[in-house]
């Protein structure tokens, strides 16, 4: 049972070190009307295109229990994790959660689409300076919409030399999204009896856009901030700059470099060239900063090394995800990828996925004593209320999910996409695949296999190469001395006329046209589709953890247009065993099954009875309670 094994477990934690590698699949334990109704229908063959205001930073260790949630939803881009999304995921007292990558290139393609129903203009209505919300609103929108068949309009690339355009669509971006999140349609502040929390999700390994973006979303009041992909050694310290409009700078790792190269950030001088030097006289609220880590020696590191401010060097708590966990993932320990000498194969499993092992195990005890009694969260395969009551029994304060709201109503996933999934996932289980060399970044990326989607080898041979977003450029210095940009991914005869090896070509994927286009984004390339005459729009490449067949739990049947879906609130409530309340309820119409005249029927009443009965306790073994 999971309360005896609980205690056991509390016990071996007091006396000896526990090793957490990832869980096992148990059951679902869901009422049958929400199983009931699931059924499918064929497959689509293709993918069609056409908070609560709070003040002070919160010292984490003071914190009382009560006021540290015990779920993050995960950030996932391109705004998979939407500001609806988190949201919903804030309004239900938990840490709603929203991809801050690329939304500058987000943001405006919404605008030239029309801002259908005026989401965006809402929040910018908000936004500091109307000025530079004009000026971006005459560059990127446009009224009904552009024309199918016309490319977006794209911001210009990132470079170490920031552009003063660019720099305010990522602060504008970031605010908007951010803002909604915290808000009702009507314009208020999200009101809830169990309000929770907003935070941002970026990738530390897309440098250049980092600092303009949390700045945009400290504007917008976000509680939290989530890094993973890489060390973010010094955004602690810069989240204390930002928060008082004071400059700050981050290294970018530049190839054949000595040493890093700094992209400085004025916030003062920032305001000052738009004519608003006086926004930057009132300070703004330090977010909580909580970076996403797969062990304790990179834990300990930040906790030394990070540049923030206090003991904990500006760090609130920890995630530690596991290499089940979807998007990127941390390499094993001791795994590089060589692109020439290819020895990185001697790591990989018969499926040619990197091999995780002992080394990569996280050891909790270690854990929570390197780290101070910092709050920390497991991600990767915890979706599951069992799981949640054992890292809180462990001392953990709970656990981060991806892949359990990527699929829901409120995600921002395009519509028709994440209706091929939710059917496919009816018809039979899915597959991820941990790509080794899919992401130019260097580490291992999450893709789910569908067909009809770039996860096809074949099927991605016949995109035609181009770097148009270029998130995932790598900078490098050329001989001359000027520092250029280059991406594995981009078109081969470019990528060697930037001295690139071919081999670091083979296997690499467009991840920023791609998860664009999971979005519902899709860009028109310049070039045509390889053999037609039309002109390809980019197609999707979705990234899934290994439990993505958990969400076929969650359905509960077709709505009155065909259409299926759940919704965030159905994983929060089944993570933490509300669905008891459902049971409960359904008993209720049982309680007379003795009284029964036909013994017959009695007998089938009474063993309905026992059955609803019977899932009850397992909910209440689940959750760590005792059966009454």
């Amino acid at each position: 049972a999971m309360a005896s094994r609980l205690s056991a477990l509390l016990v071996f934690l007091s006396s000896s070190a526990i090793a957490f590698t990832p869980p096992h699949v148990s059951s679902p334990a869901l009422p049958a009307s929400r199983l009931a109704s699931c059924t499918a229908r064929g497959h689509h063959s293709r993918f069609s295109h056409a908070v609560r205001p709070r003040t002070g930073v919160l010292n984490s260790v003071a914190m009382s229990a009560a006021s540290i949630p015990k779920i993050i939803q995960g950030g996932m881009g391109v705004q998979v994790s939407s500001w609806t999304l988190a949201r919903e995921v804030s309004r239900n007292g938990e840490l709603g959660v929203i991809s801050g990558t690329a939304m500058e290139t987000v943001v405006c393609r919404w605008m030239q689409l029309g801002d259908p129903n005026g989401i965006y203009r809402r929040a910018l209505a908000a936004f500091p300076d109307q000025a530079m919300v004009k000026r971006y609103m005459d560059k990127y929108y446009i009224e009904g919409g552009k024309a199918p068949d016309k490319a977006y309009k794209q911001p210009p690339m990132w470079t170490i030399d920031l552009n003063a355009d660019l720099v305010e669509a990522a602060v504008i971006g970031n605010f908007a999204e951010v803002w909604l999140a915290k808000h009702e349609d009507n314009g208020q502040p999200v009101k809830s009896d169990k309000m929770g929390y907003v935070g941002i999700n970026c990738l530390t390994k897309i440098q250049l856009p980092t600092i303009p973006s949390l700045y945009g979303a400290l504007l917008a009041d976000v509680d939290y901030v989530l890094m993973g992909a890489g060390i973010p050694m010094e955004v602690p310290g810069i989240l204390d700059r930002l928060a008082a409009h004071e400059d700050c700078k981050l290294a970018i790792d530049v190839d054949n470099h000595d040493g890093p190269i700094w992209s400085p950030f004025s916030p003062r001088a920032f305001w000052e060239r738009a004519g608003r030097p006086d926004i930057a006289q009132k300070p703004l609220k330090r977010p909580n900063f909580l970076p996403i880590v797969g062990s304790v020696t990179l834990a300990q590191a930040m906790l030394k090394r990070a540049t923030g401010a206090g003991p904990t060097k500006g760090i609130q708590g920890f995630v530690i995800e596991m290499p089940t966990a979807g998007g990127h993932n941390a390499p094993p320990r001791g795994f590089k990828y060589d692109a020439a000498a290819k020895s990185h194969k001697l790591s990989l499993n018969e499926r040619g996925e990197p091999i995780y092992g002992e080394k990569d195990e996280v050891d909790l005890v270690k854990f929570r004593e390197a780290t101070k009694g910092l709050p920390f969260y497991l991600a990767g395969y915890y979706a599951r209320p069992e799981k949640l009551q054992e890292v809180l029994a462990l001392g953990g304060a709970g656990i981060q999910v991806g892949t359990s709201f990527a699929f829901s109503k409120e995600s921002g996933l395009a519509a028709d996409v994440k209706q091929f999934v939710l059917r496919t996932v009816l018809d039979g289980d899915l597959s991820v695949f941990t790509d080794p060399v899919a992401s130019p970044t260097g580490f291992p990326f999450k893709v789910l296999e569908l067909e009809d989607s770039l996860s096809s080898k074949d099927h991605y041979e016949k995109r035609p190469r181009v770097c148009n977003l270029g998130y995932l450029r790598t900078p490098y210095q050329r001989p001359d001395g000027k520092i250029a940009y280059r991406c594995a991914s981009e078109p081969i005869e470019d990528y060697l006329k930037k001295d690139g090896d071919i081999e670091a070509t083979e296997g690499r994927k467009c991840l920023c046209n791609g998860l664009m286009a999971n979005a519902g984004l899709p860009q028109i390339s310049p070039f045509k589709k390889i053999g037609t005459d039309e002109r390809y729009v980019e197609e999707v490449l979705i990234t899934a953890g290994d439990d993505v067949n958990q969400i076929r739990r969650f359905i509960k049947g077709e709505n009155p247009d065909g259409t299926l879906e759940y919704k965030a609130v159905d994983v929060l409530n089944y993570l933490l065993g509300r669905f008891k309340e459902e049971y409960t309820a359904e008993l209720n119409l049982y309680q007379s099954a003795d009284q029964a005249e036909d013994p017959a029927v009695r007998k089938k009443l009474q063993d309905a009875r026992a059955e609803i009965q019977g899932k009850i306790k397992e909910v209440d073994q689940q959750m760590g309670a005792s059966s009454k």
